[in-house]
């Protein structure tokens, strides 16, 4: 599985449609609301690269009031579920 970390800009009177709009995607599995240098930060879950590009630069782009994305690909996933999984000694 790939995951990555869309970073975007939107237009603030499209916030909500465009949040709603992603987390409507299969490829999405959350949608943050977030404070700083972007609105919303998506978490997209595929299982190749192709899929990422396309997910991005055809779904997102189809959004009207996206203004721009930052994209980050994650190279390892680290959760307090794995890390408390692999040191738990089958409790």
């Amino acid at each position: 599985m790939v995951t990555a970390l869309v970073m975007l800009n939107v237009d603030r009177k499209h916030i909500r449609n465009v949040s709603q709009s992603l987390v409507d995607m299969k490829e999405v599995s959350e949608v943050y609301s977030v404070a700083g240098r972007y609105d919303l930060v998506a978490i997209v879950r595929v299982q190749s690269n192709e899929q990422i590009a396309d997910t991005i630069t055809v779904k997102f782009s189809a959004l009207e009031g996206i203004t721009a994305t930052e994209t980050l690909i994650a190279f390892h996933t680290f959760s307090r579920h794995d890390l408390e999984h692999m040191f738990s000694i089958g409790e």
